[in-house]
């Protein structure tokens, strides 16, 4: 952080407003003077993060993730604090000075730099193998799918042919080490074999990210070999959970959705038959990182996971993680057929437009799933059903969106909207509010340690306070020096909000610059995220006169346990403190 100054690191920051900021990566909601939204740095469905626009921080109640907004955006995008900084810098239309890098920096940039030429050889590398004799059983395999030459280059499909280190002695030729190749992702090593290729006899899909640049690849085996499909493994340029397989294209789509998929085929089909609008998540489950980089580009989407049971559960665990983004969902049935590229191959673009027209509300499907494990036949099975009904619509907010959908599910099952509307309600109380997400000060006071002590809690009770308002700040340090507090890491948060206030003005978001250890960052996010509830004057200057007092008190009572018995100075001086705090009364005037 030292190759900008101060004043330019506050001056993006104060052109990056974090809830904006956040905004475009995640689905916030306001919340009482704080905004919520569902954390993208663990997997969970319920809004457990805040984000503090007046402190301009923002912090994980359920994981501990916290920060300013550059940390955000470091942590969301895989970024150095230089290339968070660009990134906001660009943002709000300021133009960085050019800066000598750290050894460190430049041997990152350099490493990055190295792969992704890497990654833009080894596809130049496949593609050049598909066209040749060697790779005639790839070709072969593509024209047997029925995939023209013109989606074969669009998409740079290549092959790996059946030797296990033709890339590697293709990479040794252009001057790359076994380090840095082992890094790349492209290149294995063990001790039986030495160096050889990650992908052989494969396939090849490159996988790029938005700006076209390859970041990583799939294969798929000729023949029968385990498994069928890879991809390249987790790298400095490549994170399969941020990605999606054919984004780079389909975000120039003019379409009014984005279609998700399970696998490479069926997006080169659909692009192929026209749907240019196709993507897929790369070999694992959807995730919430890469719903947020759909809702970058469009507000629907619609899903053509495989019919079977495996891809019905796959749309199950989707769906709400697309409903989190703000993303409305839908699902094309895709039956008789298993896939849309068997689809298509059947049938042909206009019908599955037409699929697509008639395309399922995740709402319908969802209950549509439901249905399957009950019968409607026993009256005690259908009771279960509209029990399960009742936790199915207790997911929605309350108000409007919750109404229409039991006026909806009311009219499907020929109930009256009243009739559902009091099992809604009877399901709630019995599940205890469920619908409703607990408080962050609840969810705080879930996740605290049941041995932090009483001490520990006033000191950063304090902190809380000291970091809310210039005001607070004045009335707190009028009573207490940051060498009262015991707890090291609230010490010297004191200390740097005292000299912030000593220089003119609090700015509890540059804190974290000072910490380096990420769980010095989550305890300070966690300190300075906390709300004090609103109180009246006189039930502040209580709340506020015991927090100090017990302060004060555990302070002297380490100084008391850790001075030299000898020392008659210090003594006189505990002794002296004693006899202030007995005389202390806080006062907000």
């Amino acid at each position: 952080m030292s190759f900008y100054s101060q004043d330019l690191v506050e001056e993006i920051r104060s052109g990056n407003d974090i809830v904006d900021v956040i905004s475009g990566y995640i689905k916030l909601q306001r919340k009482g003077s704080n905004y919520v939204g569902v954390c993208p740095f663990h997997n969970d469905r319920n809004p457990s993060m805040s984000v503090n626009q007046p402190r301009q921080i923002y912090h994980c109640f359920s994981c501990g993730a916290g920060g300013d907004v550059f940390k955000f955006v470091m942590e969301y995008e895989n970024l150095t604090f230089p290339e968070a900084m660009k990134v906001l810098a660009d943002r709000a239309g300021i133009v960085l000075p050019e800066r000598d890098l750290s050894g460190e920096d430049r041997r990152q940039a350099d490493l990055k730099a190295q792969i992704m030429e890497m990654n833009r050889l080894a596809a130049k590398y496949y593609y050049y193998m598909l066209r040749q004799p060697a790779g005639k059983q790839g070709m072969d395999y593509l024209l047997q799918r029925q995939l023209s030459a013109e989606i074969i280059q669009s998409f740079g499909l290549g092959y790996a042919d059946k030797y296990s280190n033709s890339l590697y002695q293709y990479l040794r030729s252009k001057g790359y080490t076994d380090q840095v190749m082992k890094e790349s992702g492209l290149v294995q090593v063990d001790e039986k074999r030495g160096m050889y290729d990650k992908f052989w006899n494969r396939v090849i899909f490159p996988i790029m990210d938005t700006h076209n640049r390859v970041i990583g690849f799939g294969g798929r085996v000729m023949g029968d070999g385990k498994p069928k499909y890879l991809n390249s493994p987790e790298t400095k340029v490549f994170d399969k959970s941020r990605n999606l397989y054919g984004l780079n294209l389909a975000r120039r789509s003019r379409k009014p959705n984005m279609i998700l998929c399970e696998g490479y085929m069926d997006v080169i089909a659909l692009h192929q038959a026209g749907f240019n609008q196709a993507v897929a998540s790369l070999g694992t489950a959807f995730t919430q990182q890469q719903s947020i980089l759909l809702k970058r580009y469009t507000n629907e989407v619609l899903l053509t996971y495989d019919s079977d049971e495996a891809g019905v559960r796959a749309a199950l665990r989707a769906i709400p993680i697309l409903k989190n983004a703000g993303l409305t969902a839908k699902i094309i049935n895709m039956e008789p057929y298993k896939d849309p590229d068997e689809y298509i191959k059947a049938e042909g673009s206009e019908s599955f437009q037409k699929r697509i027209d008639e395309a399922e509300s995740s709402f319908y499907f969802e209950l549509r799933m439901m249905e399957r494990g009950y019968n409607f036949r026993d009256p005690e099975s259908k009771t279960a059903f509209f029990r399960a009904l009742s936790g199915k619509l207790l997911e929605f907010e309350q108000g409007i969106e919750r109404n229409t959908y039991i006026e909806a599910a009311a009219a499907k099952y020929h109930l009256t909207y009243e009739q559902l509307l009091r099992m809604v309600n009877q399901t709630g109380v019995k599940q205890g509010g469920l619908a409703k997400m607990p408080s962050p000060a609840v969810l705080s006071g879930r996740k605290k340690k049941r041995t932090e002590d009483g001490s520990l809690r006033s000191q950063r009770l304090l902190i809380t306070w000291m970091s809310s308002g210039e005001q607070m700040f004045r009335n707190v340090r009028k009573y207490v020096e940051p060498e009262e507090f015991t707890d090291p890491l609230c010490q010297k948060t004191a200390e740097l909000l005292t000299e912030q206030w000593a220089s003119g003005k609090l700015n509890p978001a540059s804190l974290f610059q000072y910490f380096t250890e990420e769980e010095e960052q989550q305890k300070v996010s966690a300190m300075l995220q906390d709300t004090i509830p609103a109180l009246s004057k006189k039930e502040e200057e209580k709340a506020l006169q015991e927090t100090i007092l017990r302060v004060k008190q555990d302070s002297i009572a380490w100084q008391t346990e850790h001075m030299d018995p000898n020392n008659m100075e210090m003594l006189q001086k505990i002794i002296q403190k004693r006899r202030e705090i007995e005389k202390l009364h806080i006062s907000l005037d």
